[in-house]
């Protein structure tokens, strides 16, 4: 599928970085990241939630290491789930390295907080030697403290300058095997930011914004900064960060790629927002089968209408869809009519039509 963006080329010009069995930049499909988001100490929770989300389509998983203890979950999930494990690293060094040896596929640092040049270099050298990809990751909180006095504040120009200082750091240590992402809980300062490093650098990038907020609001922002940027070209693996269970990230993340024509598979669900002329329940309709089917691996339109003026022919390009009537629906395929069904049966009908298309 042709990718529907302003600048086509920008991601065959990012670099190609191995994450365990994974590949991102260069023309690979935009991968998918979620979290743990368990306490660290809890082994069989962690287990659990990483294999739910490898089911819901999870391509990338990263997993907070705050101490030596929780190396352990890296070894552990790595034994019940095929996708790379990312380890999350502030401040310690020592966990870095240890968090390689220990199996992780990359490791993500700010090197503003690891300490000096001396223990920068002694990830790298680890890296290096097990060739395991560093990503920078610069946040709207962690820009350093002489580039943020220059602008008197956080803004995109300060967030690109910091990211820079890391990459020439790891680059003089002869290191480039490096992922670059620059988070803002503000929208438009990621997009800018984003926008603005992409002009000055090939590696890959990892899209999000941060502390974007509940399941309600955090969908909004996300969809927004990730889904521009997208749109411009920009953007090789991306994470919707929400205050929410993690699998419901990586549903949104689907969805945003979906739409900005990204990914060919799963379901685009359409449905109207109802009026006076709706007789059947529609908001429950449309929910339940968005539920249902949300992990169907099929290529399809689904139109959801309320009656005859939404149904077949504002819908007709759907690949099928309903439109109700009085206490029923009509179903239609492409546009054409096929049956009639009572209320009670519409979910179960529409299920079995899409499960068989």
């Amino acid at each position: 599928m042709e990718r529907f963006v302003i600048n086509k080329e920008r991601n065959k010009k990012t670099k190609e970085i191995k994450i365990g069995n994974t590949y991102i930049g260069k023309n690979n499909k935009i991968a998918v990241q979620s979290m743990l988001s368990v306490p660290s100490y809890d082994t069989q929770a962690n287990i659990n939630q990483a294999c739910e989300l490898e089911r819901s389509g999870c391509d990338i998983i990263r997993v907070a290491i705050p101490d030596e203890k929780a190396l352990e979950i890296i070894k552990l999930i790595k034994n019940y789930i095929k996708i790379p494990v990312v380890a999350d690293i502030h401040f310690d060094y020592r966990l870095a390295i240890k968090s390689v040896i220990s199996g992780a596929d990359k490791i993500r640092i700010n090197p503003g907080n690891i300490g000096d040049k001396d223990k920068v270099k002694q990830v790298v050298d680890v890296c290096k030697k097990y060739n395991i990809p560093i990503r920078i990751g610069v946040n709207s909180g962690s820009v350093d403290k002489n580039i943020l006095k220059k602008y008197n504040k956080c803004c995109p120009e300060a967030m690109v300058e910091s990211a820079m200082y890391y990459i020439k750091l790891l680059e003089s240590l002869d290191f480039e095997n490096i992922v670059l992402s620059l988070k803002c809980s503000s929208v438009i300062d990621t997009v800018l930011s984003y926008r603005l490093i992409s002009e000055k650098v090939s590696y890959p990038l990892h899209l999000g914004v941060t502390e974007s907020g509940t399941l309600n609001s955090g969908v909004i922002k996300s969809s927004i900064g990730i889904g521009s940027l997208l749109l411009d070209g920009i953007g090789d693996t991306i994470r919707v960060s929400l205050t929410a269970d993690p699998v419901e990230e990586v549903y949104v993340a689907k969805k945003i790629l979906k739409n900005t024509g990204y990914l060919d598979s799963g379901l685009d669900i359409i449905s109207c927002p109802t009026c006076g002329r709706t007789r059947i329940n529609v908001i429950e309709i449309a929910n339940k089968i968005e539920k249902e089917l949300i992990n169907l691996d099929k290529n399809l339109k689904i139109a959801i209408m309320g009656c005859v003026v939404n149904g077949p022919g504002e819908a007709k390009d759907a690949d099928l869809g309903i439109a109700g009537g009085d206490g029923c629906a009509v179903l239609f395929k492409k546009g054409q009519i096929i049956k009639k069904i009572k209320e009670t049966d519409i979910i179960s009908e529409l299920i079995k039509e899409i499960e068989s298309f």
